[in-house]
């Protein structure tokens, strides 16, 4: 028994050692990356269940020298899709509608050449060849549009990319579309269904919505770097009103609780719903987009899930490994800026065995 308490001992030991190695080496990949006086990031790193790293590094706001922390809130861009998606599960647990009704079931305005070819799992794996709204939008705009217009302006469209459901093809506009469906069913605003059906069940209390004369909690402002390396303030643009693509705004600390929901299927069990709503990649073997997740199978028949987010003025990346429980969270409010999540990657497969489809997963975006 004294050998067995021994081993044990000895086994901790070393754990303890590597997780602050592990710690120590994402410290300097935080310093090295986000200097205390700029923009920052905040990083979250969750093995086997166990929080290994929670912190934040650099200014929310430059004006105020307000420091982040695994409570700010950044704006999530892409990272977004995955609750809009989760809004039309709801929806569809409740009975409401099927991923399997098209366009026409919600909209009867809709150009019936294509609101009668593409259904709900079209878009929600960017596979409905709707026409980009950005595409559709003038030149010298300089007001933003909101997702009830990019509704108005796809509604007349009497033509897609493609043939509804026969390739990927990411669409924004898709996303835009899915808010308007949950408005037309439950019958309230896109913000009052998500937050009483998401945000509250979960107590993700700070997390919410962007709109223009909405106080955001604890909030990260944008920006971006400028050709001479000096850094802008770039917190909006012309198409970051909208809500279904990408402006949900949350923190380490909420996605947390998000991501220990969707591992306790609290709403929906979202894996088998990836297996039934997806599209594969072409190039990337056994890759998949579906319902806001970007994944890869194992070959232990788990899955493992990415998604990126870009915009005027953030960079995001989220890695979840359901079979390992292991969630890999880092949100900058730095446009363009998704080298430190590679950075970030490279410690972990050094110091904590962390799968090597990984790499699979974050070069689907990248």
């Amino acid at each position: 028994m004294k050998i067995v308490a021994f081993a044990y001992v000895m086994w901790l030991t070393a754990q303890t050692v590597l997780a602050q190695k592990t710690v120590a080496a994402l410290d300097s990949v935080m310093r090295r990356n986000f200097p205390t006086d700029q923009p920052g990031g905040a990083l979250l790193v969750v093995i086997d269940g166990k929080t290994v790293y929670n912190r934040g590094v650099g200014l929310a706001n430059l004006e105020t020298k307000t420091p982040i922390t695994p409570e700010t809130n950044f704006r999530m861009a892409s990272v977004s899709k995955q609750f809009t998606a989760m809004a039309i599960l709801l929806l569809e647990k409740q009975k409401k509608l099927s991923v399997d009704d098209n366009l026409l079931t919600f909209f009867p305005d809709f150009n019936p050449r294509v609101g009668r070819k593409i259904k709900l799992r079209h878009l929600l794996t960017h596979t409905s060849g709707v026409l980009d709204y950005e595409s559709r939008l003038s030149p010298n705009r300089n007001n933003q549009i909101f997702d009830a217009e990019v509704l108005a302006l796809l509604k007349p469209q009497d033509s897609t990319y493609f043939e509804p459901g026969s390739r990927f093809r990411y669409s924004n506009s898709a996303f835009c579309l899915l808010t308007q469906v949950v408005e037309r069913v439950a019958k309230k605003p896109y913000l009052e269904f998500i937050t009483e059906n998401i945000f509250k069940p979960l107590g993700m209390n700070q997390t919410t919505l962007y709109e223009p004369t909405r106080t955001i909690p604890n909030r990260a402002m944008g920006y971006a770097r400028n050709p001479d390396n000096t850094i802008r303030f770039s917190d909006q643009s012309i198409t970051s009103g909208t809500q279904g693509d990408g402006c949900v705004y949350t923190s380490l600390t909420d996605y947390k609780k998000w991501n220990e929901a969707l591992a306790a299927n609290r709403l929906v069990d979202l894996q088998a719903q990836l297996e039934r709503v997806n599209q594969p990649l072409d190039g990337q073997p056994d890759g998949f987009y579906g319902l806001g997740w970007f994944f890869t199978q194992t070959k232990g028949g788990g899955k493992e899930l990415f998604h990126s987010g870009s915009t005027c003025g953030f960079s995001n990346c989220v890695v979840w490994i359901p079979e390992q429980k292991t969630l890999v969270v880092l949100f900058s409010n730095l446009a363009d800026n998704h080298r430190p999540f590679a950075d970030v990657l490279n410690v972990l497969k050094a110091n904590m065995n962390l799968s090597g489809d990984v790499w699979a997963l974050h070069n689907l975006t990248n």
